[in-house]
């Protein structure tokens, strides 16, 4: 799957390459980041990094996601990923994933990314639906999908062990004629 850089106000959006590797192993190595994602492991090596990238290239080749770095314009700071994954087509849907470097955090760059990547989606993939997970403890992931009109449709009770300890996630999505009628598109 071949997809251009997005460029927000104050953010560029990316699909990975291996010169990645080592910003997002600095980020995603904060405890603070693995302790609310379902995927990320504690500590993250860099041997990890290389491997999360290399699979994010190979799902993009196969058209089965994409994965954005998130820079800023100005400096070029690395601030974290989004990324669209498990893409499927016949259904028209993908899951939505995301993670904002500690350092970055409270500035509204993740919504600002967010935003990017669901035109990505609706627009340009032509997706239908668009679905996240999030754990229970991790209420400011919850805001920033809320402000993109995402709706809890249920939680899953101890659906993913972070840990040792069973975690309950909350799943929210979003349908691409809500979104459309959010930004004013005529469908």
């Amino acid at each position: 799957m071949t997809v251009a850089e997005a460029v927000t106000e104050r953010l560029i959006l990316r699909p990975l390459d291996l010169w990645d590797c080592t910003p997002i192993q600095a980020a995603a190595s904060r405890r603070e980041i693995a302790d609310t994602m379902i995927s990320i492991p504690h500590p993250f090596s860099v041997r990890e990094a290389e491997r999360y990238v290399r699979a994010r290239i190979a799902q993009m080749r196969r058209g089965r996601g994409v994965a954005l770095g998130i820079w800023t314009r100005g400096e070029g700071a690395f601030c974290g990923l989004a990324e669209l994954r498990a893409v499927d087509r016949e259904h028209a849907l993908a899951e939505l994933s995301f993670w904002l470097a500690v350092d970055a955090w409270g500035r509204g760059y993740m919504s600002e990314a967010i935003g990017a990547v669901l035109r990505l989606a609706f627009r340009d993939l032509g997706l239908n639906r668009v679905y996240a997970y999030r754990m229970v403890r991790n209420p400011a992931s919850g805001r920033v999908l809320a402000r993109h009109g995402f709706r809890a449709e249920g939680i899953l009770r101890e659906r993913v062990r972070k840990w040792g300890v069973y975690e309950d996630v909350v799943l929210e999505a979003l349908l691409s004629t809500d979104w459309l009628d959010r930004n004013g598109i005529k469908r």
